[in-house]
């Protein structure tokens, strides 16, 4: 087993495919090779960092229809297209809807060997996100109904009274909700309790994710104070 990540080179074109792996395997990636789009459709594994090398000009399926597919699909793997036959529209297009470069062949070694290293070290970085969401939005969803609404109104800043008013309930049944709220968000202080948030909305905007109920977002510092008041006070 290796942790070296895996490059998945899609082209029509034996000879180049050949000369590709080499050049990249010498580079320290690990290969993955297919001559058409739905060869790689059909055997598309579930691994580490990669990206793909794609072909923009081939039969049936071309690059920029497979790059739609796997959107569709729901894969965001960073694509860096490497073609023969590029015009300007066809680069717009594939950049647009995401690819992380657009190169023409033959290719300068090194920009492609950049363009590749971009591309595996920002797939890392997502899957990186996307264990730190999952591990945020699992400590989130273990708060009970009213624990979520105190700690929305702690972001507004919100005094421990003004929640108790709100909620039509007491200060100190509040607190009580407050102390759970941080224990189970793994909140040490006011701070990361405050930054809990903002940590998930924005990894969710990064990847597109479905907004967080329940998570508004700090309303500027004076909310910050406010809510450390409060908290400073419990």
């Amino acid at each position: 087993m290796t942790n070296r990540p895996t490059v998945y080179v899609v082209d029509d074109d034996a000879d180049f495919r050949k000369s590709i792996v080499r050049l990249l395997r010498l580079s320290g990636y690990d290969i993955a090779h297919f001559e058409s789009a739905d060869e790689l459709l059909a055997h598309f594994p579930d691994c580490g960092p990669c990206c793909i090398l794609l072909d923009l000009n081939m039969p049936k399926m071309n690059g920029l229809e497979l790059q739609a597919r796997l959107a569709d699909m729901g894969v965001n793997l960073p694509i860096v297209f490497l073609t023969g036959r590029g015009d300007i529209s066809s680069s717009v297009k594939a950049l647009k809807a995401g690819a992380e470069d657009f190169l023409c062949k033959p290719a300068n070694k090194q920009d492609l060997l950049d363009a590749i290293e971009r591309a595996v070290s920002r797939d890392q970085k997502a899957r990186e996100d996307r264990v730190e969401f999952t591990g945020l939005r699992n400590r989130f969803d273990r708060l009970t109904p009213r624990e979520k609404q105190v700690y929305s109104l702690v972001l507004m800043g919100k005094l421990n009274k003004q929640i108790a008013y709100e909620l039509s309930t007491t200060e100190r049944t509040v607190k009580a909700h407050r102390q759970n709220m941080m224990h189970k968000l793994q909140a040490r202080s006011v701070v990361e309790l405050l930054s809990f948030g903002e940590r998930m909305n924005a990894l969710a905007d990064a990847h597109k994710g479905a907004p967080i109920d329940g998570v508004p977002r700090p309303v500027g510092p004076k909310a910050i104070v406010r809510a450390y008041d409060s908290l400073a006070t419990s």
